[in-house]
């Protein structure tokens, strides 16, 4: 591959608009990169995009840059990624929150009053990314997110003492295994979903992701069926699971769902469109 990003003679100048415009990447991943790398934000770059870059400034921007342009996201690379206004900071050991899991958050508020105690469970949380939106917008909530990866649970609290969002507590599990014995007024999950053998694995930021975070051993629905079969047993009656599924799986999930004897089921569709969620409610006790 032909390097396109300027060679750096001793002593010369560097403008912001120069720099951006020879990092070879488009114009909202060069902005970004430059932003971190200079401590900054987008708006002060365009502010100053005359602005003379110091040698050791540029050079920190083109090292990134290149490692863009060879397909590490650019949240690995700045170490954050907002979600539902949150700040959130992310490291290979999690997946790259993503907007369409914001459905996720939106369906579940719908089930959580803000005037009374509620316990939420978040499962395979990652980031933290579901749970701490939720916690933020219903500060009454105790909200308990699990994770099976260490690491993962890791980052998640790192991010909820940073944010300062204290009800939210986390526990190394494996879906349901491992849970304290209590039940829930929602349930929400973002499981891996994706077949082993689909394509889109090879392909732009999630071949740097966590594998077990995108793809479930034993096919597509195989986390998403444990998920829904085991929900009814941790749920109050009346109770919610909400759950993010493939762009394809709307159905399939939904006839889980109706297995699993839940009632009022929906599909919720992502700002593109695309079934994205499926959520129930746990029949009451007459």
């Amino acid at each position: 591959m032909t390097e396109v990003v300027p060679t750096l003679a001793a002593g010369e100048d560097i403008p912001i608009r120069r720099a951006l415009a020879g990092s070879g990447l488009v114009p909202l991943d060069a902005q970004v990169l430059l932003a971190h790398a200079l401590g900054r934000d987008r708006a002060w770059l365009a502010a100053h995009d005359g602005d003379v870059l110091s040698r050791a400034d540029a050079e920190k921007f083109f090292a990134l840059a290149k490692r863009r342009r060879d397909g590490e996201p650019v949240a690995y690379l700045t170490g954050v990624r907002e979600f539902w206004g949150l700040p959130l900071a992310v490291s290979p050991a999690v997946l790259i929150p993503r907007p369409e899991t914001e459905a996720v958050v939106e369906q579940a508020l719908l089930d959580l009053p803000q005037d009374r105690d509620l316990a939420v469970l978040d499962l395979g949380t990652g980031s933290g990314a579901i749970a701490l939106a939720i916690a933020r917008e219903r500060p009454l909530a105790r909200v308990l997110a699990t994770d099976a990866s260490a690491d993962a649970l890791a980052v998640a609290r790192e991010n909820a003492r940073r944010l300062g969002i204290a009800n939210v507590g986390f526990v190394l599990a494996d879906w349901y295994d491992g849970l304290p014995a209590t039940r829930f007024d929602v349930i929400a999950a973002n499981p891996p979903y994706i077949e082993q053998g689909d394509p889109h694995l090879a392909e732009g930021d999630v071949r740097f992701e966590p594998r077990s975070a995108l793809t479930p051993v034993g096919g597509g629905l195989s986390a998403l069926r444990a998920i829904v079969a085991g929900a009814p047993a941790h749920l109050v009656p009346g109770g919610a699971l909400v759950v993010e599924h493939g762009y394809d799986q709307s159905d399939a999930v939904r006839a889980l769902f109706a297995e699993a004897g839940f009632a009022g089921v929906v599909a919720v569709r992502d700002l593109a469109g695309i079934p994205r969620v499926v959520a129930g409610r746990q029949p009451s006790i007459a």
